[in-house]
């Protein structure tokens, strides 16, 4: 299995250099698990793409404090990029901006949570059951969600501040709003981090808990196997 990564992490603060970035990070959490699994990190946000999106076995698109409704030139190619992934029904999987922009370019809607921010360990609440995803906590860390499903998507899971906390469409693409790459001593830091730029309210009280980050990961690559085997 051959998976490519898309990293697409805008922050380039000090902060985000001292770690891996988010493709790293995915590969982390993936690699001890499948070992046999080759993947190959492209830095989108700098125009690092694939070739040809569908000689991959899978996609992971990450997290970014870009939106999906960004003019960039990167992201318009990235919308391409889903839409060719998806009607060659190549598995794609994605995490916060990544579960955005898929929505976004196979025709949804993403705007800001009217709820505001969103920060912090999470549950959410399973609404069709899919052998992949279980009911696990990952850490939250956005604004910005999917307010209207593409054709075709089904949302999986729910949460009272997120209503599309996971979608489906078909058998080849699965996505979630949080961010199963965010380990808790990450997060510890990421919270000091932001504790100047976020709401008050919302850094205080985000939920340090620990997380189903592993039982995720597992779901990710059982994902990815079901899809290929169609």
């Amino acid at each position: 299995m051959h998976i490519a990564v898309l990293m697409a992490q805008t922050d380039e603060s000090e902060f985000a250099r001292s770690y891996a970035d988010d493709g790293e990070k995915f590969i982390a959490l993936l690699q001890p698990l499948r070992p046999d699994w080759r993947f190959t990190n492209f830095s989108v946000i700098t125009d690092e793409f694939p070739d040809d999106i569908t000689k991959f076995d899978g996609v992971i698109i990450t997290g970014s404090m870009a939106s999906a409704n960004d003019p960039d030139p990167w992201v318009a190619r990235l919308n391409d990029l889903i839409q060719t992934a998806d009607k060659a029904k190549t598995p794609m999987f994605g995490a916060c901006f990544g579960h955005q922009i898929i929505a976004h370019a196979l025709g949804g809607t993403v705007g800001s949570n009217p709820q505001g921010w969103v920060f912090g360990a999470v549950s959410s609440h399973i609404l069709t059951a899919c052998p992949w995803h279980g009911n696990p906590s990952l850490y939250a860390a956005h604004q910005e969600q999917v307010l209207k499903m593409p054709d075709g998507a089904i949302v999986v899971a729910s949460a009272p501040d997120t209503p599309v906390a996971a979608f489906t469409k078909g058998k080849h693409i699965a996505t979630t709003q949080y961010h199963p790459e965010i380990s808790p001593d990450f997060f510890a830091a990421l919270q000091v981090q932001l504790a100047n730029y976020l709401p008050k309210d919302v850094v205080e009280n985000a939920s340090v808990a620990p997380v189903d980050q592993t039982d995720f990961a597992e779901g990710i690559a059982r994902f990815f196997e079901a899809a290929k085997l169609g």
